[in-house]
């Protein structure tokens, strides 16, 4: 059986060091964290993508930077290619509208939660990125 591919975009927020993790609010991964993002629209860039779904989650208008590493997940349902950028907030406080909770953490914190399998397989990544972007 010919599996879906949902491709992806999600955005490391960073400020002050710190990085915005989001906990999902419905469906059947509630209460697993994740890094907040959303599907891309047929034509859109990834940077836009990336921009709309960021205003429409939390209402806040991010700066998308690097891309820190693209993934490949198999979940039972789908295969998901997500791609993972760090952003920065622009403009905005976030706001809760799909996700339950929100929680500002240092690199080191991130492993704590319980991040959906796709975002705590590239965990490794955004750690490693963080440590030597805030080196510069």
């Amino acid at each position: 059986m010919e599996r879906t591919t949902i491709e992806v975009v999600a955005a490391v927020v960073e400020r002050g060091g710190q990085v915005l993790a989001t906990q999902r609010g419905t469906g059947e991964w509630q209460g697993w964290w994740e890094f907040p993002g959303g599907k891309i629209e047929e034509g859109e860039s990834h940077e836009k993508a990336l921009r709309r779904e960021m205003m429409e989650e939390l209402e806040v208008e991010v700066e998308v930077g690097e891309l820190i590493k693209s993934v490949e997940y198999d979940y039972p349902k789908f295969r998901l290619h997500m791609h993972l950028y760090h952003c920065n907030v622009c403009a905005g406080e976030p706001t809760l509208y799909e996700h339950s909770a929100a929680r500002w953490l240092d690199p080191e914190e991130l492993e704590t939660l319980r991040w959906l399998p796709a975002d705590r397989e590239i965990l490794p990544s955004v750690i490693f990125f963080l440590k030597e972007n805030n080196k510069k």
